[in-house]
């Protein structure tokens, strides 16, 4: 009769251990992919949805603007002003000393090298978020001949510059590059 001290198999490891090894490596494995399985759908629901993918960029087709004109496009929920500027307006934002802005940045630094007569700015002042005049015709420009806020009287240059008012900063250039000489990416 064999004792419990003859239960080492020819391996000289006991049945009892490889068998418990193996269970528990088996339980740990079926474990992980049981909360991996969980865990997903909670990780997965994080990622932005298509129409918020969708909306992350937007292309403007820059051919029936004329020098001069502006126009108004949604990026993000945001209105965003593009202006053709005429070389009087680019002369006239590149004369500005820095010593005279509130927020000193060159024209050079707002729009694409090569692109002057391109500007692409963010339409909401930076003071308390309204939607500065100057983009439809007629409407007031300020006194520096680019936007206006009616809401607190900022004041912004041909370069989306503040230059008087409550506004403590220029009106944000979104990031964009130019797919065509006549078509942008905004985002």
């Amino acid at each position: 009769m064999a004792s419990s001290a003859d239960t080492t198999a020819p391996g000289g490891h006991e049945d009892g251990e490889t068998r418990r090894d193996f269970l528990y490596l088996a339980t740990a494995a079926f474990g992980a992919v049981g909360v991996g399985a969980a865990v997903w759908p909670l990780i997965d629901q994080m990622n932005p949805a298509a129409d918020t993918l969708a909306a992350a960029t937007t292309e403007v087709n820059l051919e029936p603007i004329q020098p001069g004109q502006r126009v108004t496009i949604t990026w993000r929920g945001k209105p965003v002003f593009i202006s053709r500027r005429t070389p009087e307006q680019i002369e006239a934002a590149r004369q500005v000393q820095m010593s005279q802005l509130i927020d000193p940045q060159p024209d050079a630094d707002r729009v694409k090298e090569g692109k002057a007569e391109w500007l692409v700015v963010v339409g909401i002042c930076t003071h308390l978020g309204c939607i500065p005049l100057g983009q439809k015709a007629g409407e007031q420009l300020g006194e520096y001949k680019g936007w206006f806020c009616p809401c607190h009287g900022s004041h912004y240059d041909t370069s989306g510059r503040i230059r008087r008012g409550p506004a403590p900063l220029n009106l944000e250039v979104p990031e964009y590059s130019f797919l065509t000489d006549t078509q942008i990416r905004i985002g």
